[in-house]
């Protein structure tokens, strides 16, 4: 079920928040169990709604890892005494995540390779691959680490980890939400009328995003890929292709991140941000840490850091560290070679910003704007190429589509298709491209800044845009239902991780 959708806008949300809402009727005591019954029936049925089979695989998976948890409490509770034991606990456990995740999404992938090297005398299995299994996967081992490192408590409570690890906000797309930042607020939560509106909007914003930006931009990443696997793509609109892709998946993940962080506000729960206006970046090191925060913040704390991180004796051992991280990150992305040299390019470029760069990089923020101007430049080239490699179905199409971005093996007729498109969109183009830059933050701030003063003028400016604001909310709102209602194009991009 897509947050964008009908079902969900008009039976799914409403309902979930009217029986939720309803808890508060009931006894002090029992009311935050109330609560969360009704959160984890609803993240069960959200998730069943499109994966019948595979909601028994996050069940299983819930089960074995709430064992697992009470394992490890177990022995490290009893004097520090068996830490052999906690340590073979925690090994299991990750090898079992681990295991899950490799059949569903990399034994079809594995098995195939192989078969190309050396026939297999059977035929290669075709695994269906569960909606957000790389999400709820990560979330359960941040759980387990967290546990083992005494980061975090133990949850005896069954049904309070289910409703961690299902909760539908973030349970198909993010952000990776670790069990230490919400298991208090699974149990201590508090919902107002401020944080509601607040996360309805958002929510608001976020769907905004997706319908009005994300899907506009997908149809001509959509044509101009397509063109390529036809040999029919020109220059111009494979660099159109290109930047329209790069614009919608930001506004596909980043509008489904507000999406989660603003239902999380309106049933009491704070989920860290997932993007902080990654296109704004003037490298390649500041880039990822805007773009999918979350999943850095994971990687960073349960694969970089262990290994050693930036404070290693040698070069080597740090290009080694960056190396496993981002290989890692991108098969976390797909089954699929592009996606693995999409990791080895971003390490390449990390890996040259850290050895030659990284005093320049420090003070790259004290510089004015015009002499970020180059680093913009560099960094939003690399990333745009960059998402041809992830976009592109198979490595030879990769190679052909950048091939004819710099003119290689571009048909030598004029191609209007670009043209076209960008004049039939040139109003969500221009939308998309404005509101990659921290526009909206910089009106909040004014709007703050005149709420405190004490001119007349000022304080009529923002009463004003506190009556315009939900109007304005209400407007999208309306634009978005009747974008989703006359158009059947709504993908979404991290359904596939």
């Amino acid at each position: 079920m897509l947050f964008s959708s009908t079902v969900f806008l008009f039976w799914f949300l409403p309902l979930t928040l009217a029986l939720y809402y309803l808890c508060a009727c009931l006894p002090c005591k029992i009311r935050i169990y109330a609560k969360n019954a009704v959160l984890l029936l609803a993240s069960l049925y959200f998730y069943a709604f499109g994966e019948r089979y595979f909601v028994r695989i996050m069940l299983a998976s819930i089960v074995c890892n709430y064992l697992f948890g009470r394992f490890i409490g177990y022995f490290g509770k009893n004097g520090k005494q068996k830490p052999c034991a906690a340590k073979a606990v925690l090994i299991t456990a990750l090898v079992c995540n681990l295991g899950l995740l490799f059949v569903y999404k990399y034994l079809t992938f594995t098995l195939s390779n192989i078969d190309r090297l050396l026939p297999l005398p059977f035929a290669i299995p075709q695994i269906a691959l569960p909606i957000g299994i790389s999400f709820f996967t990560f979330q359960s081992m941040s759980y387990i680490i967290d546990v083992y490192r005494g980061d975090a408590g133990v949850q005896k409570n069954p049904f309070d980890l289910a409703l961690y690890v299902s909760l539908f906000p973030q349970l198909i797309a993010g952000p990776i939400v670790r069990y230490q930042t919400v298991a208090d607020q699974i149990k201590n939560r508090m919902e107002t009328w401020n944080t509601f509106s607040h996360g309805l909007c958002r929510f608001l914003c976020g769907l905004f995003k997706k319908v009005l930006l994300s899907n506009q931009m997908g149809m001509a990443a959509d044509k101009a890929f397509s063109m390529n696997a036809d040999g029919t793509l020109s220059t111009a609109m494979a660099w159109l292709g290109a930047l329209s892709y790069a614009l919608q998946i930001y506004y596909d993940f980043s509008g489904y991140s507000d999406m989660a962080i603003g239902l999380g506000h309106m049933f009491g729960f704070s989920f860290e941000e997932n993007f902080n206006y990654p296109y704004i970046s003037t490298s390649i090191t500041e880039f990822w840490r805007r773009w999918h925060i979350s999943l850095g913040t994971w990687f960073r704390d349960y694969v970089y850091i262990p290994l050693g991180g930036s404070r290693v004796k040698t070069k080597k051992r740090l290009v080694f560290n960056l190396a496993v991280v981002w290989i890692l990150t991108g098969i976390w992305h797909g089954a699929a070679w592009n996606f693995f040299f999409w990791g080895v390019w971003f390490f390449l470029l990390l890996t040259i910003e850290k050895l030659f760069f990284s005093g320049a990089l420090k003070t790259a923020a004290e510089k004015p704007f015009y002499k970020k101007i180059p680093g913009y430049g560099y960094a939003m080239l690399c990333v745009l190429l960059g998402w041809v490699l992830f976009r592109a179905q198979t490595l030879p199409l990769a190679g052909q589509y950048l091939g004819v971005m710099f003119g290689i093996g571009a048909p030598d007729s004029g191609d209007t298709t670009a043209l076209l498109f960008f004049t039939q969109k040139a109003v969500f183009y221009c939308a998309a491209l404005l509101f990659c830059f921290p526009i909206v933050p910089c009106i909040r701030k004014k709007l703050d800044a005149l709420r405190t003063s004490s001119t007349r003028r000022g304080t009529a400016l923002a009463v004003t845009a506190d009556l315009v604001y939900p109007i304005l909310m209400l407007g999208l709102f309306l634009v978005c239902v009747s974008y989703l209602l006359k158009s059947d194009y709504n993908p979404f991009i991290y359904f596939n991780f």
